[in-house]
């Protein structure tokens, strides 16, 4: 059974850890190692983190007393960060937390920058891409695509 709790500083740390291994793990079949390097250092600022989670609405996910994944989103609907832990993919993880920030947020659109990896997963959930972009990091350039969703729409398998 997974429980889905609200952020607490404590989380942090364990988050910053949870960031780096999914994507060094999950995003490696579409990104380099250098993209991933520079993506996931394994250096975040953890302070600036914990303002970003509480500033924001901050989802965690527990199973088995493990945090197995996290979300959040801001007021204006920018879906920020979807991670789920390397070892929990395909449970429905991503998609509860995602159910939930949803619908917190009272914006007309839901707004996020999808790696190469989640596109898939946001177009099933009704999200169109509005265009493709490189990211540079540390002179490394990397692909996401910036995808809404209108909230007031009801969407079957990604269609209207």
């Amino acid at each position: 059974m997974m429980l889905l709790r609200m952020y607490n500083t404590s989380d942090c740390e364990f988050l910053a850890e949870l960031f780096y291994q999914t994507v060094h793990n999950v995003n490696a079949k579409d990104y380099t190692k250098e993209q991933l390097d520079v993506w996931a250092t394994g250096n975040v600022n953890l302070n600036e983190w914990d303002k970003s989670f509480l500033a924001h609405f901050t989802i965690v996910a527990i199973k088995n007393e493990i945090i197995v994944g996290f979300g959040d989103i801001d007021k204006t609907g920018y879906l920020d960060r979807l991670f789920v832990h390397k070892d929990y993919q395909r449970q429905g993880i991503a998609s509860a937390i995602c159910d939930e920030l949803e619908q917190r947020v009272n914006a007309n659109k839901i707004i996020t920058h999808a790696s190469i990896t989640a596109k898939t997963f946001f177009e099933q959930r009704g999200y169109r891409v509005i265009k493709g972009q490189q990211v540079i990091k540390n002179g490394i350039s990397l692909t996401n695509y910036v995808m809404e969703k209108q909230k007031n729409l009801i969407y079957v398998n990604g269609r209207e």
